[in-house]
């Protein structure tokens, strides 16, 4: 068995240099805007295996293992999935459903700023909760293209607003699973991170206004800002506190949308922010360009809505335990890779524990091919039910689904690419050796970098709960050395961690094929960059604040 080495060099500050060095060509070149998302992707993968064989002597076997799982891992889980969303997307706009769906929230406010919040921010955190991965980016910005907003913005605020929710994400499936690396109770972790994250779930659509329009305009919208984004936080906080884990994102983002909804009824801003070709389109008229004139009927209303009513039913049903472990029964196959499976263990840095032990620190290495389970699958079954209510002949839905798989060739081999960097990454452990860089500080410090560090793994990993499942009993080893609260420290890996889900490359690829701008990375992360920065900072302040200041009120072990 390999066991995982943090400091190859016998040097900590090189051996993090030559840790990072993928991760940053993969980004470096990303931000620059002149190399492709794939050409990146393969280039830093190239890379990290150079690295993982030469520099940290991992084993050509289970290097080339990792590499084929986190290629199995992206085809079955996020590449299946963004088709599947995109072209459930392209079915509504072939039936001219979308039209209608443009005209009822343009009913609700021609305000582009409420439309953002609404979309980007509400219906977004629904299909986190019940999605999870790259849909709630990929649906609700190829969204907002369809209401307008021009891409690029599109992506940039899906992006920024994809990241209150997302501790909650898939059922609570981020916590859960903090929860059993840690051996913590889930309770208290949701209930900690229903303390932390509330402030910012409010300040989160006011920044996404702040993007929009200038600072000094922010009042023209606030009440319904307020009532939106007060609505998600008081939810959110009290439901994880009080009721559970599993329905956190789906209860606050409905009461959101509902709250908002009917307050947007008896009040609507003096001043109404348009885009500037809003002024040389028929907008003036309905609030988003090309959309039908006049009073809507409730029954079209009905029927345009109804493939996302077929979404959120099936994308729930594959949430449930239940079905999940039928379909898993009847249709996962898991198979060990060789060389890579129990293989490998994690070192003691890590594990906090003196010795290897092989039951508890072996990484598991499986070939899984959820098929049935996966919830791309839950997706593409409603794009295809959705065209055939809404009566696409089954060669044009062949000719759509077509054509959606053409214009993602280029996003698929970048993702694919991106989540063979990560699962090598994680196998050799290299992003092991960024966490324990971070370690490196005294209780009135750690704090903050604590809530870093998961801000990191989600960069790396793309993924709040691989983040956690890297760094979780890393956070409790720490906080038991500094003498801080173990829990407070867990939840902040994942809280922190949210925030850098905007500037994870594979995030980034899926908002660029969904608003239909691939090759604009570059742009996208440099754009969303100082926003990830900024709100992950405002995350460690308030862990900081409940270390030092307010520790009574975080629930002990």
């Amino acid at each position: 068995m390999w066991v995982q080495t943090y400091d190859p060099l016998g040097w900590w500050p090189g051996s993090t240099l030559a840790a990072a060095l993928p991760v940053a060509v993969l980004l470096g070149t990303l931000a620059t805007g002149r190399v492709r998302a794939w050409v990146a992707a393969v280039s830093a993968l190239t890379l990290a295996l150079l690295v993982a064989l030469t520099i940290f002597k991992m084993p050509w076997q289970a290097a080339w293992g990792g590499v084929g799982v986190g290629l199995v891992f992206a085809l079955s889980r996020i590449v299946w999935l963004i088709v599947a969303a995109v072209f459930l997307y392209n079915v509504v706009v072939e039936t001219g459903s979308f039209a209608v769906m443009r005209a009822s929230i343009a009913g609700l406010s021609q305000d582009r700023r409420i439309q953002a919040v609404l979309i980007a921010y509400a219906f977004g955190a629904f299909i986190e909760g019940i999605a999870g991965f790259g849909a709630p980016v990929a649906i609700s910005a190829a969204f907002l293209v369809g209401l307008g907003f021009p891409p690029l913005q599109a992506a940039i605020l899906c992006l920024v607003a994809n990241t209150a929710p997302v501790a909650w994400g898939s059922l609570g499936i981020p916590i859960q699973t903090l929860g059993q690396v840690t051996k913590l109770n889930v309770e208290s972790l949701s209930a900690t991170a229903g303390r932390i994250l509330p402030p910012i779930s409010l300040i989160v659509p006011f920044w996404l206004v702040a993007m929009m329009s200038p600072w000094r305009r922010l009042g023209e919208v606030a009440p319904a800002i307020l009532v939106l984004g007060g609505t998600f936080a008081v939810v959110q906080g009290l439901w994880a506190n009080f009721v559970g884990v599993d329905l956190v994102d789906l209860a606050a983002s409905s009461c959101s949308l509902a709250v908002g909804a009917i307050f947007l009824r008896f009040w609507q801003p003096r001043h109404v922010y348009r885009f500037e070709h809003d002024l040389d389109s028929d907008t003036h008229a309905t609030g988003f360009v090309g959309g039908p004139r006049g009073r809507l009927h409730a029954a079209s209303v009905r029927r345009a809505w109804t493939p996302f009513v077929i979404l959120a039913a099936l994308v729930l049903i594959w949430g449930l335990e239940e079905p999940k472990r039928w379909m898993n029964a009847v249709s996962t196959v898991s198979v060990p890779m060789p060389g890579l499976h129990l293989a490998i263990a994690k070192g003691p840095e890590l594990t906090g524990r003196e010795q290897v032990d092989p039951e508890r620190d072996a990484l598991e290495g499986l070939v899984v091919l959820p098929t049935l389970g996966a919830t791309g699958t839950a997706v593409f079954l409603a794009a295809i039910l959705s065209g055939l209510y809404l009566g696409v002949a089954p060669a044009r839905l062949v000719f759509l689904l077509g054509r959606t798989l053409w214009s993602l060739r280029a996003a698929a081999a970048a993702i694919l690419a991106m989540l063979a960097l990560g699962h090598l990454t994680r196998f050799s452990g290299m992003d092991a050796v960024l966490g324990l860089a971070l370690t490196r500080s005294g209780p009135w410090i750690y704090p903050i970098l604590g809530t870093f560090l998961g801000w990191l793994g989600v960069a790396l990993t793309g993924s709040d709960t691989a983040s956690n499942i890297l760094f979780g009993n890393l956070q409790v080893v720490t906080a038991d050395k500094l003498g801080l609260n173990p829990i407070l420290m867990a939840s902040a890996n994942s809280t922190g961690g949210v925030m850098g889900k905007m500037v994870d490359a594979q995030s980034i690829v899926v908002a660029a094929a969904a608003t239909g701008i691939h090759g604009k990375e570059g742009p996208i992360l440099r754009a969303v960059f100082p926003h990830s920065l900024a709100l992950a900072g405002l995350v460690a302040l308030v862990v900081w604040v409940y270390a030092h200041v307010a520790p009574n009120a975080i629930p002990l072990p």
